[in-house]
């Protein structure tokens, strides 16, 4: 018996989750969205709006992946599934390079060209997008989203909730508080404390 697969979320950041999916060789069946949606690329049966107290996603013997780029809204998606006590699989590229001597908890997505080197831990809910790299010994807490193109040394520490804009650039060592945003193509070379929105090259806070 297969596992019968749903994505929450599926429009821009959630086709690119599903595509992965597909690739990896998951059955994917249908989709969870507050709407029906015209745009179907991926031809799945609609199940409905998983806020619904009537949701029948929470009746059945289903899984789910996560397809929402908003750190907040994905938290909160995650959490409820997880209430639910439903399943929340992560979804791997094949072709990204994760070490096996990596942990990484659930309800993750780790994209195209993504390298995750030897002990490093992602935790649960994560965006790690097209062609990040995560060094060594890096720490990624939960909800966190990692855009394309970004690099973090060896031995970085991030927070839950935190956004790393594409192609930004992180010392080694630093360690990135929770709810942090940082812009893309910034360099950042010290630590940032939690909430702070940090800009540029070296960045600098607005």
């Amino acid at each position: 018996m297969f596992d019968r697969i749903g994505i929450i979320g599926y429009s821009g950041h959630g086709f690119v989750v599903a595509d992965a999916a597909h690739m990896v060789g998951l059955s994917l069946e249908f989709y969870c969205e507050r709407f029906e949606t015209e745009r179907n690329p991926f031809k799945l049966k609609y199940l409905g709006f998983d806020g619904d107290k009537d949701f029948i996603g929470w009746k059945e013997d289903y899984k789910f992946i996560l397809g929402v780029g908003d750190n907040q809204i994905r938290n909160a998606i995650a959490l409820r599934v997880l209430a639910n006590k439903k399943e929340l699989l992560n979804v791997v590229h094949p072709d990204a390079l994760i070490s096996s001597y990596v942990e990484m908890g659930i309800g993750n997505f780790i994209s195209k060209r993504a390298a995750v080197n030897p002990l490093a831990s992602i935790g649960d809910f994560c965006i790690l997008n097209t062609g990040c790299i995560v060094e060594h010994e890096c720490k990624i807490g939960n909800a966190v989203h990692i855009a394309p193109g970004a690099v973090l040394a060896g031995n970085v520490e991030v927070g839950d909730f935190t956004f790393i804009g594409a192609n930004s650039v992180i010392k080694q060592g630093v360690k990135i508080g929770s709810n942090v945003i940082i812009g893309a193509g910034s360099v950042i070379l010290k630590d940032i404390a939690d909430h702070k929105k940090i800009v540029g090259n070296p960045g600098r806070m607005i």
